[in-house]
């Protein structure tokens, strides 16, 4: 776990120095810069590096194909990305990167292991409507249900 939490805050350490943003301690961590709204804003306005989103990639079980699908892109833009030197995603892809970030940085701390965050990402739930979660990060109002129900799990409150 330890890991994947470095992982997430080097690479939103990398955002946020691209987009020149002074923090009080050198590399915020990714739950500070979530609460940082307006940091937010315009860290999507200045768009998000091809780099944020592999190192976020490397952290969720989804394939290429899921990945396009949540960005509203086809592969073989993203695969032209990965080619392009300093390359941003727009604001609207960048949005939706951060929001896939923050659910699964936030799965990671309430599941505590790699194996359990792909389990549960994969698993239709009652109380999801008995969708995966997979299924309702494609929207936004998903990734509230599924923070809502990470603090469930992370309160004991199983449905």
């Amino acid at each position: 776990m330890v890991k994947e939490y470095k992982q997430i805050n080097t690479s939103i350490g990398q955002v946020l120095k691209d987009f020149q943003v002074t923090y009080q301690r050198s590399t915020p961590s990714f739950t500070s810069f979530l609460n940082d709204k307006l940091t937010v804003v315009n860290t999507i306005a200045s768009g998000v590096s091809f780099e944020f989103y592999q190192e976020i990639k490397a952290l969720a079980p989804f394939t290429e194909e899921e990945w396009a699908q949540y960005l509203g892109l086809s592969t073989k833009s993203l695969q032209r990305h990965r080619k392009e030197e300093n390359f941003k995603f727009k604001p609207i892809h960048s949005e939706k990167l951060i929001e896939l970030a923050e659910v699964i940085y936030r799965a990671y701390e309430v599941l505590e292991s790699k194996e359990k965050v792909n389990a549960w990402l994969a698993s239709k739930a009652f109380s999801l409507g008995n969708l995966t979660p997979k299924e309702l990060l494609k929207t936004s109002y998903g990734k509230d249900l599924l923070l809502a129900e990470l603090t469930k799990i992370d309160h004991g409150l199983f449905a």
